[in-house]
């Protein structure tokens, strides 16, 4: 008999699925916690949840559950539209910005053929749909854990369709200069799409001016996502900006209704709340000093971060990862991402960010030396210069 796997597809069978951050059930269920006393900083999420204006309109829009949803997005597509001066025709929606990227590899191309050229330490996915479109993945090696875009560069061959960079970049949280980006932007070949990965462009101070080389017609795909700053992770809803002619073909690859009714809602009204996104860049910005403040009087090494979380140097991830998770708090391990000396930590509450804290010395025992052989149990309210 012919077995499933001699009928798969044969890019399938070897790829390994993305590993996202351990859910709080999942940890509660298998340790025996109590969910409440579980805190989740492993996936860069808002810990200050949605924006209340997007959770009364996804209540409201409960009401019509049964209808379809609109398949062209016009409110939200016009909303976010008229937020970066762009025309409605510059806007394509997705099932989260992951969706985007599936999107381009189905429209840009052919398994066999084409290349993508992307960074060492670059979230995963980029290379994931490449093994799963078949289409071979270069990928360059960073510097200091920035993307080394003159090296990118230089790796683009005539194959080459796509050239991801996300600035700044998942896992490592660092990014590229305005000026570095301006001058990949000009270099890169006509026959080559800049995929420019913003998922995390709302924290940043002093952001590039990406949108305008929409408006100027250029070939770059701009992919956001309401996940983070928004706090709609879970209503997995992101978006491309690109000029008309890209997004044209990227809809005809799009699935019917991939963006369901309560995102819309929800997208639309915590779009509006320009007042939340504020209280949370100001929470993460303190959060992130807060905790890379410590990590340095701890004596860890650490990747200074431009993003809602913080790469340090652990000894052995994987092992404090479970450590850290008896303790009910669940962080990323860098396991997967070739760096098995790292956790990754997304920026919490202030509770959050102390109890972390609290528990991450002991986690290390006999892993990574700290600082002066520092053991101390921070509080809430404690401050960073509490760690000698």
């Amino acid at each position: 008999m012919i077995s499933l796997r001699d009928l798969a597809n044969r890019e399938l069978l070897d790829l390994v699925p993305y590993e996202p951050g351990k859910p709080v059930d999942d940890v509660a269920r298998e340790l025996g916690l109590d969910p409440s006393s579980i805190i989740k900083l492993a996936s860069n999420e808002n810990p200050l949840g949605p924006s209340p204006l997007a959770v009364e309109a996804m209540r409201k829009s409960l009401e019509s559950a049964h209808f379809y949803p609109d398949g062209g997005g016009f409110h939200l597509r016009t909303a976010i539209a008229n937020a970066f001066n762009l025309g409605r025709e510059n806007v394509v929606l997705g099932n989260g910005s992951n969706e985007i990227i599936e999107l381009l590899f189905h429209t840009f191309t052919r398994p066999g053929i084409h290349e993508i050229v992307t960074s060492r330490h670059a979230f995963a996915v980029y290379t994931l749909m490449a093994q799963l479109f078949g289409v071979r993945a270069i990928v360059v090696d960073d510097v200091d854990f920035t993307p080394d875009l003159p090296a990118m560069l230089r790796a683009v061959t005539p194959q080459t369709r796509l050239i991801f960079l996300a600035s700044p970049n998942n896992p490592t949280g660092t990014r590229v200069t305005n000026e570095a980006l301006e001058t990949f932007l000009r270099e890169l070949p006509p026959h080559v799409i800049a995929v420019l990965d913003e998922a995390y462009y709302e924290f940043l101070d002093n952001p590039p001016d990406t949108i305008g080389h929409v408006r100027n017609g250029e070939r770059v795909v701009l992919m956001r996502t309401f996940s983070k700053i928004q706090g709609l992770a879970g209503l997995r809803i992101g978006y491309g900006l690109a000029t008309a002619e890209i997004t044209d073909l990227l809809q005809r690859a799009r699935q019917p209704f991939n963006a369901n009714a309560i995102a819309q809602a929800g997208a639309i009204a915590g779009l509006a709340d320009i007042e939340h996104q504020k209280k949370t860049k100001a929470i993460t910005d303190e959060g992130r000093q807060f905790i890379e403040s410590a990590f340095a009087r701890m004596g860890l090494k650490y990747v200074p971060s431009s993003a809602n979380f913080v790469l340090v140097h652990v000894g052995d991830g994987g092992e404090v990862f479970k450590r850290l998770m008896k303790k009910g708090v669940i962080i990323r391990s860098m396991v997967s991402y070739n760096l098995p000396g790292y956790i990754r930590v997304s920026i919490g509450t202030p509770e959050q960010n102390a109890r972390f804290l609290a528990e991450l010395p002991a986690a290390l025992e006999g892993l990574v030396e700290v600082a002066n052989g520092e053991r101390d149990t921070p509080t809430v309210g404690w401050s960073p210069s509490a760690i000698v």
